[in-house]
């Protein structure tokens, strides 16, 4: 069974980018879309993973092959924030996921106890904002998966992230992380002999996944980026007045590539180093553990 476990529609959010999170949407593809383009790229199971939302996945909940995600945004113990993958999940626990999305610990304990699975997704990307080092600690302790292979990011930070959940002992994960229709299906997590959504994520927890499909590129990002523009463009066409910036786009794209550069280079020399950790909620209270396991 092959599943894209990072995909996105059109109710995946705006742009939080100055100026653009009011107007522009961050994905402008139709669920049903991108689910044909799925199947039709051989994946034999679906899923949809919106910024904190569920709505896309409306038309097709009735499909057999099709089961609920969200990618959640959570705000850590440090103050930043991360993206988790929270897979085949119900519709109550989208609620319950938004309630405690501000609060990192609060957020595991409730996954942790309706046993959902879940990753984090593009960890030595900046697309989240900074990063601390007490982040990287909670992830190792508490997050069961890693993607480890993201459609849109550097081949060498899909590969860190494949050195540091293979020495963490964690579950690896891929998709594309698509916005543009081009990438939906490209990148992938496969267990073989897998049959229903149950028996996938079963495989997964036994350790029978494997990551296929292709890396991020400049070139990706830069078409991607367009693509989205021209979408942006028939959505709302006044917003043709811009049109004279588009061709900064690949400038703009070459800067965020470069910053996805640093930010890896930094995080990987600091994770592969040992750098180390502040005090963490379990080291201060030597209780945590024991309450958390009962």
């Amino acid at each position: 069974m092959r599943c894209d476990l990072h995909v996105h529609s059109k109710t995946s959010g705006m742009f939080n980018l100055p100026g653009l999170k009011h107007l522009c949407q961050e994905c402008y593809s139709e669920p049903l879309e991108v689910y044909d383009l799925l199947k039709q790229r051989g994946m034999s199971a679906v899923t949809i993973t919106d910024h904190d939302s569920i709505e896309g996945s409306q038309a097709l909940r009735s499909r057999p092959d099709f089961f609920l995600s969200e990618e959640v945004t959570v705000r850590m113990p440090s103050g930043t924030e991360a993206h988790l993958g929270v897979y085949h999940l119900h519709e109550r626990d989208h609620l319950e996921i938004q309630r405690r999305a501000k609060d990192f610990v609060s957020l595991l304990m409730y996954l942790t106890e309706r046993k959902l699975f879940f990753s984090v997704n593009h960890v030595f990307s900046g697309l989240t904002g900074r990063r601390a080092a007490e982040d990287f600690a909670w992830f190792e302790s508490y997050v069961p998966a890693y993607e480890v292979r993201n459609g849109q990011m550097w081949r060498k930070t899909n590969e860190s992230a494949t050195r540091l959940a293979a020495r963490l002992g964690k579950i690896a994960v891929a998709g594309s992380d698509a916005h543009a229709l081009a990438g939906v299906g490209l990148t992938y997590t496969e267990v073989p002999g897998a049959r229903t959504a149950d028996e996938f994520f079963a495989g997964l927890r036994a350790g029978w996944g494997r990551v296929a499909g292709n890396h991020g590129s400049y070139g990706r990002i830069t078409a991607d980026v367009f693509s989205i523009i021209a979408l942006f463009f028939g959505d709302k066409p006044w917003t043709s007045m811009f049109a004279p910036i588009v061709p900064l786009v690949p400038l703009f794209s070459a800067l965020h590539w470069l910053n996805e550069i640093r930010f890896c280079r930094k995080w990987t020399a600091a994770m592969e180093n040992g750098a180390p950790r502040k005090r963490m909620l379990w080291d201060m209270d030597p209780s945590f553990e024991a309450n958390w396991a009962s």
